[in-house]
């Protein structure tokens, strides 16, 4: 206290002088409009800034739930699509019967490991068994197809990526409906190939690749790339098709895990006829 003292005895001139100049300021402002005017005007453009500045901010610092936010009702939004649907008892011509039970659930998850640069690449999700997520369920992103889970243990996931050379994909031509099988070129991680697509269907640059619906682990109709480049090699049958992926996999943070409810159903019977026919 003795201290405080005296630092303001010592320097009471100079708090006088700011007293005084605060108060002449006051007086000048009060007292004369234009003056008043700059200064309104100049503490509300520095008060505005303060405020824009604190709000970008928060903003950022929000992102994070932001996105959370966002993912879970891009998951409620894709069971609520009529792809994730099926009918229960198809139409009756009489009484035109459109029940649908659902058929696809969509469980959001986070990526937290990733990999791109290998011949065969994976990615860990932050959910697992504890979530309901089983081995063979597929993944897709934002755009389209991610990969299909591979291992699961109590809380986390590894899903088998499309950039993995033993991922094939049943794939059609969204224009045409022919289908083939989508894989990884193995260099470029934007890029793969559309297999087995007879060399008499028209085909042109652009044209969109989407799941044909014959695998039990997608959504028919789930985008998989675009078409960047078409060859005819000669004496073959088929063409040379390399596709864009709709996905960027360097940049994936938030993907969907699809339940198939029939899927067990639909590989049961499946295995059941190939061994009794073949």
């Amino acid at each position: 206290m003795r201290n405080l003292i005296a630092f303001i005895s010592k320097y009471s001139f100079f708090f006088l002088f700011l007293i005084l100049e605060v108060f002449a300021f006051y007086l000048l402002f009060r007292n004369n409009n234009f003056q008043r005017a700059i200064f309104l005007n100049s503490t509300n453009k520095l008060s505005g800034s303060i405020y824009k500045s604190y709000s970008e901010l928060t903003d950022y610092l929000d992102l994070r739930q932001v996105n959370q936010n966002l993912a879970e009702e891009n998951s409620r939004l894709r069971e609520n699509q009529l792809n994730a649907y099926q009918r229960l008892f198809g139409e009756n011509i009489m009484i035109n019967d459109t029940i649908y039970k659902r058929k696809y659930f969509y469980t959001q998850a986070r990526v937290i490991n990733n990999s791109i640069n290998k011949q065969n690449n994976y990615l860990t999700l932050n959910i697992g068994s504890s979530n309901g997520i089983e081995k063979g369920m597929g993944v897709i992103g934002p755009e389209g197809v991610v990969g299909v889970v591979k291992n699961v243990s109590t809380h986390f996931s590894s899903v088998l990526s499309v950039l993995h050379r033993s991922s094939k994909i049943s794939a059609r031509l969204k224009n045409t409906n022919y289908f083939g099988s989508m894989q990884w070129s193995g260099d470029n991680y934007r890029e793969g190939m559309l297999l087995d697509i007879p060399n008499h269907v028209d085909i042109a640059i652009g044209d969109s690749v989407e799941t044909s619906g014959y695998s039990s682990t997608f959504p028919e109709g789930t985008l998989l790339g675009i078409i960047k480049n078409v060859e005819k090699p000669e004496g073959e049958n088929f063409y040379d098709i390399t596709i864009t992926f709709i996905n960027d996999f360097k940049h994936l943070t938030h993907v969907y895990v699809v339940k198939n409810n029939y899927q067990l159903e639909q590989q049961s019977l499946e295995s059941e006829s190939e061994v009794k026919y073949d």
